[in-house]
């Protein structure tokens, strides 16, 4: 389809007018006017660049005045005399001493500046993802987005440093020099060394642009595998399950075939590169060589002339034998901080408006009038949905999968904002207020309570973070998982392993209790929360739940219709809208959809839970 792209790669011109954008984006970091001591460590690095180049351009004189003294051909003076052949040759070692001190003394200045810009920039990627929406998480591959993250802060360091410590200083550096052929020598050396440049600058950046799209599909390839790895690891379980560690071996070797190819192509356009640059440096230094024979030859120059020549070319092609790895890698750095720049102007779906208030609590009743919403604008999930919640009271929302009962819940702690409607909190609409007041009043208990790879002492004292150890041991006594953690070797401090894995169902989902009762909110959600364990632990986790929503607004989201017949109220929804509410019993008398379902579940085997 003509003006369809094809493909995700950037054009050229795209990639060139992106770099300039990220350097616009960088600058900020070097020069922040809420920060003196930044600029003045940037001038102080750039002050002590400008010294080191200036004594490097100039130490070949005294390599030069050394070997005319030897060659007695040193211009009369009292002060060379004085100092001789061996002075000179000492004179010499200290600039070139001094020109590598200067060059450290830069970094050293430098190095909190590229640091604090690279934790900035760090905090500022890891603060936005967790303001994206829901919605983006889920589309999004966690392997993926952490290698952007990655490869974008290596390239922040990276373009601080080479920006200002390797293009800048070379073009000083090849400048300096080319006056001094010109005006020492005359204009055929400087000719031979402009031409040497140009030619060399032109094959490199040229090689380069082709390498860089190389590297840009082994960065592809590289995520494309690290994908694949992560996600197959996070499902470990179910890979053992079915027997798939071959499969999954095949389609991680398979990308990394991938990966393999692109490295393979990158290796060998090095190689051309790097014998390309040797065979243009190679032209030069041999051209302006035999100039300065041809000088010695005819008695306008001397042997010192000629070594200096010698010298200062090499000079030369040091900075330019890197030139082309640090142009890649300043393109590479580029793109990554592109891609990390875009994450960062992705907008969050769900905002605060401009000075919202905090939300107040003052009961806990909780109201959804007329409520339409959905994930798919052309797929509606919840189509006008109405429920008041009243304060303390406890509801239970019943009913098939794909009804839209999670999806309350998920606007509830607004992941998402409703389509049309309203959803209230003690009056207030939840558009209206701070997000992060609104979460701070409401706790879940989700089907799967994940724990961090951490400690259960970190994992229950995640819900207050400043809670005393008392506070945390009376959270789990009243989970009813305390005496359990006492009789591990290591009681509190035991590692859960990674999403708690070293835990049972019941014993995570008693720690997900405890951390929300430590938490102490006065709107509790319940998703499922019993729905994925045995009858026998489900009876002894749904006590800890009474218990827990004593005092609290509860919603209950449900499967099994035996947890919830203690409710206030069930709302039945099927297809987005409520179908039945009532009592437990009223519904069960009424010989509609609520007491069809009851029926059924009696019917099955763990019918004994009811």
């Amino acid at each position: 389809m003509r003006g369809a792209r094809l493909s995700d790669e950037p054009s050229d011109s795209e990639t060139r007018r992106s770099g300039w954008m990220v350097i616009r984006r960088v600058a900020p970091y070097l020069w922040p006017d809420s920060m003196p001591w930044v600029k003045r460590r940037v001038v102080l690095a750039m002050a002590a660049l400008v010294m080191a180049k200036l004594i490097a351009v100039g130490t070949p004189f005294f390599y030069k005045l050394a070997v005319d003294a030897l060659a007695g051909d040193a211009p009369s003076g009292p002060m060379l005399l004085a100092v001789g052949a061996v002075g000179l040759t000492v004179a010499y070692g200290m600039a070139r001493l001094m020109t590598v001190g200067f060059q450290q003394l830069r970094d050293v200045i430098f190095a909190k500046v590229g640091q604090r810009a690279l934790r900035t920039l760090a905090l500022e990627t890891f603060t936005h993802i967790h303001r994206l929406s829901m919605r983006y998480h889920i589309t999004r591959k966690t392997g993926g987005l952490s290698r952007i993250i990655e490869r974008g802060v290596k390239g922040v360091e990276f373009l601080l440093r080479f920006m200002l410590f390797s293009i800048g200083p070379l073009i000083l550096e090849l400048s300096l020099i080319s006056i001094i052929l010109f005006v020492y020598f005359d204009a055929s050396y400087l000719l031979v060394v402009a031409a040497t440049i140009a030619l060399y600058v032109a094959f490199t950046f040229k090689v380069t642009e082709w390498r860089v799209r190389i590297r840009r599909e082994m960065n592809r390839q590289d995520t494309d595998a690290n994908q694949k790895a992560i996600d197959s690891l996070l499902n470990f379980e179910t890979v053992k399950y079915f027997g798939a560690e071959r499969r999954e071996a095949e389609r991680y070797d398979g990308a990394m075939e991938g990966y393999e190819a692109a490295a393979l192509r990158t290796s060998y356009t090095l190689g051309f590169l790097n014998f390309g640059q040797s065979v243009l440096i190679t032209s030069g230094l041999v051209g302006v060589m035999v100039l300065a024979a041809l000088g010695v030859q005819r008695g306008d120059l001397t042997v010192g002339d000629f070594v200096m020549v010698n010298a200062y070319m090499l000079q030369i092609t040091q900075p330019l034998n890197f030139l082309g790895t640090v142009y890649r890698e300043i393109r590479q750095a580029l793109i990554d901080m592109g891609d990390m720049f875009d994450l960062l102007e992705q907008p969050a779906e769900v905002q605060d408006k401009p000075d919202a208030p905090e939300i107040r609590v003052t009961g806990g009743e909780v109201v959804l009038e007329d409520v339409v919403f959905g994930y798919d604008a052309a797929r509606p999930i919840l189509k006008g949905v109405s429920l008041r919640v009243g304060a303390g009271q406890t509801i239970a929302i019943v009913g098939p999968s794909g009804s839209g009962k999670s999806t309350i819940g998920r606007l509830l702690f607004r992941f998402y904002d409703v389509s049309e409607g309203a959803l209230r909190i003690d009056g207030q609409d939840v558009r209206d207020i701070t997000q992060e007041s609104l979460h701070a009043q409401i706790g879940v208990v989700p089907q799967d309570t994940v724990l961090f790879n951490d400690t259960i002492y970190y994992n229950i004292a995640y819900g207050r973070p400043d809670a005393s150890r008392s506070a945390i041991e009376a959270a789990a006594r009243a989970a009813k998982i305390h005496d359990f953690i006492q009789t591990l070797p290591e009681g509190y401090e035991t590692k859960v392993g990674e999403r708690g894995l070293k835990l049972s169902g019941g014993e995570k989902q008693r720690v997900g209790i405890a951390r929300t009762l430590l938490k102490d909110p006065p709107i509790l959600l319940l998703d499922e929360a019993t729905s994925a364990l045995d009858s026998e632990t489900e009876r002894d986790i749904q006590d800890s739940l009474a218990a827990m929503g004593e005092g609290r607004s509860v919603i209950m989201i449900a499967h099994r219709l035996s947890t919830v017949v203690e409710a206030d109220l069930i709302i039945v929804l099927e297809n987005g809208v409520v179908v039945e509410q009532g009592t437990h019993e009223a519904l069960v008398g009424n010989g509609g959809r609520y007491a069809a379902m009851w029926t059924r579940q009696l019917s099955e085997p763990d019918a004994d839970a009811a």
